[in-house]
């Protein structure tokens, strides 16, 4: 990944009690190690509580809320996974406006696992090539995604993964494509 710096970028991580704990630190880990600035943004403020599988993981600080947050302080997007953390995010009004502006503003957006919940929500999955986890495919196949069970799917900025397996991949067309920039088909 050290051929892709991305030094100097401001990358939100948009998460909510319930994330699996994995999809978040490491994603966060490697965007600090390629020189990026990364960004917890909650519908709360405080802590938040962070899952390993069933068990609860540590506790996280926010550091914006999203109802304060405005894509164009952003450089990228990032959307850890967690069932609990997926289905409460979908339904926040914020979490689906603040999700939607990246891809009105033509940024990278990378989802884990439930994360393409969100992105289903916020109506910016039509003709996209993603993946998720398996369970999601039938939502994202109705929402008008193209999924594939792969590892990695990296559609014009918007990057997938199906779970913590995956995350070596993910994290490298993560950083990938926040060094790449603005993609004109990363369209809402």
């Amino acid at each position: 990944m050290a051929e892709n710096s991305i030094a100097g970028k401001k990358v939100a991580f948009l998460l909510t009690d319930g994330v699996e704990q994995i999809e978040l630190t490491s994603p966060w880990q490697a965007v600090k190690e390629a020189g990026g600035q990364p960004t917890l943004v909650a519908p709360k403020s405080g802590k938040l509580q962070g899952f390993e599988g069933t068990e609860k993981g540590d506790t996280f600080d926010v550091d914006l809320t999203v109802a304060e947050a405005n894509a164009g302080d952003f450089d990228a997007l990032v959307l850890p996974g967690g069932v609990v953390n997926a289905d409460h995010l979908r339904v926040d009004k914020d979490a689906q406006a603040f999700t939607r502006s990246f891809f009105e503003q033509h940024k990278p957006v990378a989802s884990i696992c439930h994360g393409p919940w969100l992105l289903i929500e916020a109506g910016v999955v039509r003709g996209r090539n993603v993946t998720s986890y398996h369970t999601l495919q039938t939502d994202l196949k109705n929402a008008g995604a193209n999924w594939t069970d792969e590892e990695v799917v990296v559609d014009q900025g918007l990057v997938t993964s199906r779970n913590p397996d995956d995350l070596p991949a993910f994290n490298s067309k993560l950083v990938e494509e926040i060094s790449e920039g603005q993609h004109a088909g990363q369209t809402a």
